[in-house]
């Protein structure tokens, strides 16, 4: 197999999310770091348009949002599992809550204005300018939380996700789950990257204790890569490398071979356009070609995702 290649950066509550699978793993993998804001012109020359944070790419495989990358990587390496037996189901809810509600709750309240000065200490006003206006653009129509119901809702979750820790170190039992690395990595952004924020963790140490159990798993081995080796990683690879689509679930009168755009339903709705070459239970999978990475496979999941056929030219 292709090694792994994580697309990201270091700042990204996400990718920590990604990071960590890497960790509990073991998995080598190779780290390129993308601009924060946009324009990430090698980014979108293996997207075609998709811009969030991280991106995971094996040869000219390029998979979009953790809940795909989580699951990809759980085929590359099955154990330790991800999703243990007797509480599959429960775990992937949990995860799909965290990586929405929980996350669309934390991050309101980690950019007030003291959480933003304390993550652009030290850098030019023009810097958190532009991440202002970057977020702002990838969030248009989303119904945000304002700050101060934010923090009485993120208080709420901290004491019921300590409620699920009293009996067990992790959140579902003995070992972690994708329950644990969906909802540490909003968490992780509040500990480590807003200052004086953090002290709304302090009113649960176990989960504080938790977050340490969770930071010690690490990330793996990790080395560092160029975007421009990883484009050419994609340009000389010999087709995809991912397992072969057997299923074909057709929910909306499109036929394989046909020229799709998918995009995410809310925040960071960009279009990836391509020929759609397979659609499972899962997810969707669109070929397209750019100058640069030439052949490339561009994967999304199904949940949180609206695919449509391409306007004609």
């Amino acid at each position: 197999m292709a090694e792994l290649i994580l697309h990201h950066y270091p700042q990204s509550p996400f990718a920590e999310k990604v990071r960590l699978v890497l960790g509990y793993k073991q998995l080598a993998w190779k780290s390129v770091f993308i601009p924060v804001v946009m324009p990430k012109p090698d980014l979108v020359a293996l997207t075609g348009g998709y811009r969030k944070t991280p991106v995971l790419q094996i040869g000219c495989d390029v998979y979009c949002d953790t809940a795909l990358i989580c699951d990809v990587l759980e085929h590359v390496q099955p154990t330790p599992t991800l999703y243990p037996e007797g509480h599959k189901g429960m775990a992937r809810v949990f995860a799909q809550w965290a990586d929405t509600t929980l996350f669309w709750t934390a991050m309101p309240y980690n950019l007030q204005p003291q959480g933003v000065a304390a993550m652009f200490a030290g850098a030019p006003p023009e810097a958190a300018q532009a991440f202002a206006g970057d977020r702002a653009a990838m969030s248009t129509g989303m119904n945000r939380i304002r700050p101060a119901d934010a923090t009485a809702a993120y208080k709420s979750y901290l004491r019921r996700m300590a409620s699920m820790l009293e009996d067990s170190p992790f959140l579902m039992g003995s070992a972690p789950c994708i329950a644990d690395f969906s909802a540490y990595h909003a968490l992780w952004f509040t500990r480590h990257a807003v200052g004086a924020l953090r002290a709304i963790l302090d009113a649960t140490p176990s989960v504080l204790a938790w977050m340490d159990r969770m930071a010690a798993i690490g990330h793996g081995q990790a080395g560092r890569m160029s975007a421009t080796e990883a484009i050419a990683v994609c340009a000389q690879s010999m087709g995809a490398s991912t397992e072969k689509a057997s299923v074909f679930q057709d929910e909306h009168g499109i036929a394989l071979g046909s020229q799709v755009t998918v995009q995410a339903e809310s925040f960071g709705s960009e279009l990836t356009e391509g020929e759609l070459v397979a659609a499972t239970r899962t997810r969707y999978t669109l070929r397209r070609t750019d100058a640069r990475a030439g052949v490339v496979h561009v994967h999304f999941p199904r949940v949180g995702y609206v695919l449509k056929k391409a306007k004609p030219v």
